[in-house]
Parts: structure tokens; sequence; C-alpha cells
């Protein structure tokens, strides 16, 4: 079997290879640390399967997922990320991939879910379908602003309500503080909100921003 590993830290890459070349016979693993990089060697490969992050520098994953699947609808993709906010999943699923799961998994749900989805079938952790369950039966009218934004002004959204200031949003996803800034504007007239502290509320209201209760108030878990 032929894997491509794509995320944009050298060390995640390496030692999820190296964890899946140990754990599956006969298997060869390529490596990608960015989107345009990933669409390169998929064409150039054809992997059986793209384990693939969603936040990286450039063309996000989604986008990277979307190019892929376009130029040759039989790609296996596996989203292998940190988010775990419902609205991120559900997009990253409505790509065409056949799987997702978090970077909390273990080795053995990672395995279990490269076995599945290399050979055509659907693998969501367990936690994330329970979730995608949950929000699909009680979908408001609050997620249909979020549907209505491009993948790029989904994540400016994320990180922002995130409490990212716009130069750290400009050094994570490689573009300038001034289109960071046109991306806020453009985000709070699609969202109907005035301030920064009203786009944290409707992350919070819409499940994109997690919060869980301690001794001190509520603090912010993702």
């Amino acid at each position: 079997m032929k894997i491509l590993i794509v995320d944009d830290h050298a060390v995640v890459r390496q030692g999820y290879a190296s964890l899946l070349s140990v754990m599956l016979q006969d298997c060869e693993v390529l490596e990608a640390a960015s989107g345009e990089e990933a669409c390169q060697l998929y064409s150039q490969q054809q992997p059986d399967l793209v384990v693939l992050d969603i936040n990286m520098p450039g063309i996000s994953g989604i986008e990277t997922a979307q190019r892929m699947l376009r130029r040759d609808n039989r790609a296996r993709v596996l989203f292998f990320s940190m988010y775990e906010e419902m609205p991120m999943v559900q997009q990253a699923l409505d790509t065409g991939a056949l799987g997702y799961i978090t970077k909390n998994s273990s080795p053995e749900v990672l395995i279990e879910a490269v076995m599945k989805v290399a050979t055509g079938q659907i693998y969501v952790e367990h936690e994330i379908a329970m979730k995608l369950a949950m929000r699909h039966q009680s979908h408001g009218s609050s997620d249909q602003r979020l549907q209505e934004m491009t993948q790029r002004e989904f994540e400016v959204f994320v990180m922002l309500a995130r409490g990212n200031s716009v130069r750290v949003v400009a050094e994570k996803l490689c573009i300038s503080a001034k289109t960071v800034s046109n991306y806020t504007a453009i985000l709070k007239g699609k969202l109907q909100v005035d301030s920064t502290a009203e786009l944290v509320h409707l992350a919070i209201e819409t499940g994109v921003l997690k919060v869980a209760g301690s001794a001190e108030g509520a603090a912010r878990t993702v």
C-alpha cells in the first residue's frame, strides 16, 4: 500500500510515517509539507490513500482534498486533524473524503482508519460521528451563516475565535496581515456582527468554539 501523509510539521509527518511503516506490511509512505506539494505528488505517485491535515500554509487541507477529488474521484482521503469542531469536520467530509479522525486518536484508531479508508470504506472517529449525528438533529439557523463562508474565510474565523491576533493568523496561513484584516471585515458582514467579541460569541453558539466550565469560570478548551 502506498500512503501519502500531508502535514506542514516535519516531526509529525516523520513520526506517523514511521508508525505506519512499522505497523503495516508492505507499506510505502510518501510525505508532503503543503497542499500544493501533495497535489503534485498525488498526480505523480497515485497513492492508495492520502492522510491529510487541514490547517496548512498555502492552500488548506480542505481545498487540497477538493482538488484531488476533482482530478480523480477515486481518491481516498482520510483527514487527520487537531480540529474537533463540528462545522470544520462537516466541511472536511463534504469534500468527498471517506474518513476523519483527530490527532488525539490512539495509534490503533489511526491504523484502523487507514485500513478501512484504503479499501473504500467510511471511517469517522466514534466521538466525532456521535457529535455529527447530534448536530444534524439540532441543525439551526445560526449554522446557515457558516455555510456561506469560503474555506479560507472559515479558517480565519476559527483562528480569530480562538483568540489569535491578525499577525498570528497571517503568519500561520502565510498571507499578509492586510489580507487577514480584509477577511475579518468580510466575516463581520457575512456573520452580521460588529466586533471580535460578537464573533467569538457566535463561534460558541454554533459549536465552532467549545467551552467548558471550571472553578474560575468558563475556559476555552480548543
